[in-house]
């Protein structure tokens, strides 16, 4: 199936259920919220909501199953399968990376319950409509992503050090990327820190521990967000006896926008 980039998000949840896209989705549906997945079993699902809640940053709580063993999330798009829906899956193991995969159908279990978290690829549209460029774009890669000093609130068994993602730029065009981000606190928001990477514990911006490095330019500052890959390091402390997540840069293309986002919550909060 060939489809644009600009094709709707259900469009590209059906090429990726048949298997016809299996590579990242950065770039793809602009405009619709992206989101991160994190599966646990039930007897910690609670656990892990509270450490969603305490660190809003690396992990803006989108979604969570209506029940266990529910695959479907109706709040982010019409029949959305997440066992499915995803180019690209990871399974845990008492904390280990045990392998990765196309499809989740033959893992499913009854207890299981999904997380969706807000994704940094859902302002990507609005910075590159603002005239900045966006690396990992122009360069057709994954965006890069670090492990770092910076401690994430401890819940439960979840607890490590948080994880970013790293576009370089401008020092004038990351004040724009700034005031942008800040309104997309469902996609993490404003940077967590720019420039050194040394002050956040990255020794090497060429070894990015997730995705693929990218070139900076002259001038250019190396700017940091919050990344819903963090749960990923967070699972590996935890040593759970199974969990799921999305491999980096793999990730549910919902139905819902920026805009949709903020009216939901709005309308929640009304008396």
């Amino acid at each position: 199936m060939e489809l644009s980039k600009d094709a709707s998000p259900a469009l590209w949840r059906e090429a990726i259920r048949c298997g016809d896209y299996q590579s990242p989705t950065s770039g793809l549906a602009g405009g619709f919220l992206q989101g991160n997945l994190v599966i646990v079993p039930n007897s910690f699902a609670d656990a892990f909501e509270g450490f969603c809640r305490a660190n809003p940053k690396p992990c803006p709580l989108l979604a969570r199953s209506s029940t266990p063993g529910n695959p479907s999330m109706p709040s982010l798009g019409l029949n959305i399968d997440i066992r499915t829906d995803l180019p690209r899956y990871r399974c845990w193991r008492n904390g280990a990376l045990e392998a990765e995969t196309p499809s989740l159908k033959d893992y499913w279990e009854p207890e299981d319950v999904a997380f969706v978290l807000g994704c940094s690829f859902s302002f990507d549209e609005a910075l590159v409509a603002a005239g900045i460029e966006l690396r990992h774009l122009t360069q057709n890669t994954n965006i890069p992503m670090y492990r770092t000093s910076i401690p994430c609130f401890e819940v439960g068994p979840f607890k490590g050090n948080m994880v970013v993602s790293m576009r370089p730029m401008l020092p004038e065009d990351a004040v724009v990327a700034t005031r942008i981000s800040g309104d997309y606190t469902e996609a993490h928001g404003s940077p967590v820190h720019s420039g050194d990477p040394l002050a956040i514990g990255i020794a090497d911006l060429e070894q990015p521990d997730f995705g693929d490095p990218v070139s900076l330019k002259p001038n250019e500052v190396p700017i940091f967000w919050a990344c819903g890959v963090t749960p990923q390091v967070v699972l590996e402390n935890a040593k759970l006896p199974r969990a799921f997540t999305h491999a980096p840069g793999h990730m549910l293309i919902t139905d819902i926008t920026h805009e949709d986002f903020h009216e939901i919550g709005k309308a929640s909060r009304q008396p």
